[in-house]
């Protein structure tokens, strides 16, 4: 599914996609813009690289979240920060 949601926005980028996750590993490399949710409520919104921060995912799930990105995929992991 990941790889199909990568074609399509790779080969027709004219067309949008929205995925609705809890895990950041099965976000597709290809997407641009992401939105935070918490209890019904807007978190935040933008560029990925701006929402998707150790900081604010730590906000959304109210627990420490390390956040990375290797080779394009994003990376997500509960716990304590090393």
């Amino acid at each position: 599914l990941i790889d199909t949601m990568r074609h399509l926005a790779l080969s027709r980028p004219e067309l949008s996609t929205v995925t609705v996750t809890h895990h950041l590993e099965e976000l597709s490399p290809a997407i641009s813009h992401a939105l935070l949710l918490r209890e019904g409520r807007v978190l935040a919104a933008g560029t990925v690289e701006e929402v998707l921060t150790q900081e604010r995912m730590t906000a959304c799930f109210g627990r420490p979240i390390e956040v990375s990105r290797h080779a394009g995929r994003w990376l997500a992991r509960s716990g304590g920060f090393a």
